[in-house]
């Protein structure tokens, strides 16, 4: 199931990634450029590639959430890693002779 998940993973990035990559710069990113297609945003809410792009960062998110769930499931409650070092460094250090 993880490795299903793992290349699903995987492929979703890669498509966010050219799914970003494809559109079209816009200039006012952040609200810092003003430009008169800024104000007819209608036609750029309704773009194939800005749904698009929606729908596979969701998807990504769901597939790596769900990954790592499902990764957890194979993890035993074992000791804590402060409590492994402080049985490490338990012994008291020897002043040396000089």
């Amino acid at each position: 199931m993880e490795n299903i998940l793992l290349v699903i993973n995987v492929v979703l990035a890669l498509v966010l990634v050219c799914l970003v990559l494809i559109q079209k710069s816009e200039g006012g990113a952040l609200g810092i450029g003003v430009s008169q297609d800024s104000f007819m945003f209608s036609r750029t809410a309704g773009d194939f590639f800005t749904k698009a792009t929606s729908i596979v960062a969701a998807l990504f998110i769901i597939c790596s959430l769900s990954l790592t769930i499902v990764s957890r499931g194979d993890l035993k409650p074992e000791i804590s890693v402060i409590d492994k070092i402080e049985e490490e460094s338990g012994d008291t250090p020897e002043i040396p002779e000089n």
